[in-house]
């Protein structure tokens, strides 16, 4: 369990450590918002399109641990590409070979985790997992800002590439026989079952899951832009330090995420996961009213208390949920990478959207719209909520007699 924890920290860092630097880094270097959020949506939508089979590929391969070192690999490359040139293909390139190897890290996370300690303990690990990686994105951003005040932002992708090394020697460090392949997919151990998957129909047909993937989407659609926009914002109107400021944007949000992910784990074994989503999903519209009317160093701090608020919850309900409700359809890292790739749509058109938007409009109502979108979230979640609600119910394992996947239509 401790390279599992010890993963899930330096992995943090590996998977955004360059992501809210590069906007700043770029504009340092002659870029407008406009292009620096055109790059950033370009890598988004190429780790989009791969999450779905990315998942697909976990759940049938018994070398998860692969699907965590080639990201590392990739993260380090990254680095030095963005530092050797700021050319707009070189810098686009280097995302997206980034985002495809990284489309496979959530699921192959989660999938160990479950081929670990099951079903009936993975809300409780899972919630832990979620704590050391906020505590790791915070450590790796308080350590980025140090080292981009001191030495310059070349040292901040070079720490990024340091805890992508890391990574890989957590992972190489968790036997392989401790993970159950068949538990890390959910499969089913029926009696004359055969042990056998279902087709990936399974995840178009499942209800719950649509309408979680819906939410996620227009969730995803406001809160993606804005962690990098307020910077630019920020940065922009000579208000701060560039690196400093970032990274303590980043500090205040993972510090909050680490409580709110293990008060998700407690809430989401009373109050099941529905309450926790719902939650997560009314704090965007009030950031976004927040952002835009403290358009300041000062508002970074409510901003992003409720990032971590909303983030945090998240970070532990939602794959918590995919695993209750494709339990025992053998598809469940293919369904975390489904409705991954469902929010990856939400964000990686988020950067562009918000990126236009403060360049025709300017960045109070860019904020007022981006935080909008998550009211369709909580319209869904609301009108869904008698659907939804048995699904996102947690039973002790051993009362469990029927698989949520009952949601299927």
């Amino acid at each position: 369990m401790r390279p599992l924890l010890a993963l899930n920290f330096f992995m943090a860092d590996m998977q955004a450590g360059i992501g809210p630097f590069l906007g700043v880094f770029l504009l340092a270097h002659g870029w407008q918002s406009g292009w620096i959020g055109t790059v950033m949506t370009v890598g988004g939508i190429a780790g989009m399109l791969m999450t779905t089979p990315a998942g697909a590929l976990i759940d049938a391969t018994h070398s998860k641990k692969l699907f965590v070192i080639i990201p590392g690999i990739c993260t380090v490359a990254a680095s030095g590409i963005v530092l050797l040139s700021q050319e707009f293909w070189l810098v686009a390139t280097s995302q997206v070979a980034t985002a495809i190897a990284g489309a496979a890290i959530g699921p192959a996370v989660a999938g160990i985790t479950l081929g670990i300690v099951r079903q009936a303990g993975f809300n409780r690990q899972n919630g832990r997992n979620q704590a050391f990686n906020h505590a790791g994105n915070m450590v790796g951003a308080a350590l980025s800002g140090f080292v981009g005040w001191v030495y310059g932002f070349t040292a901040v992708f070079w720490l990024a590439a340091l805890f992508g090394v890391f990574s890989i020697v957590s992972v190489l460090m968790i036997p392989g026989d401790a993970i159950d392949d068949d538990a890390a997919r959910g499969l089913a151990h029926e009696p004359g079952d055969g042990k056998h998957a279902r087709g990936l129909q399974v995840l178009v047909e499942c209800k719950p899951l649509l309408i979680l993937a819906a939410a996620l989407l227009f969730f995803h659609l406001g809160n993606a832009a804005m962690l990098p926009l307020y910077g630019l914002a920020v940065v922009a109107d000579k208000q701060a330090d560039p690196a400093s400021f970032v990274a303590m944007t980043i500090v205040i949000a993972q510090g909050v995420m680490i409580l709110t992910s293990l008060v998700a784990m407690r809430m989401a074994e009373k109050e099941g996961y529905w309450l926790v989503l719902l939650v997560s999903f009314m704090a965007l519209p009030v950031r976004g009213v927040i952002a835009a009317w403290l358009l300041n160093r000062w508002g970074v701090y409510p901003v992003q208390i409720l990032d971590g608020v909303g983030a945090g919850l998240q970070s532990v309900a939602v794959p918590g949920l995919v695993a209750r409700i494709l339990d025992g359809t053998g598809r469940i890292n293919a369904g975390q990478g489904a409705v991954m790739t469902v929010q990856g749509v939400g964000a990686s058109l988020s950067p562009a959207i918000g990126g236009w938007i403060a360049q025709e409009l300017g960045y109070g109502p860019m904020f007022l719209i981006l935080g909008a979108f998550a009211a369709v979230s909580v319209a869904l979640w609301i009108v869904f909520a008698s659907l939804l609600k048995p699904a996102c119910a947690i039973k002790p394992q051993s009362n469990e007699t029927a698989s949520p996947a009952a949601g299927i239509a």
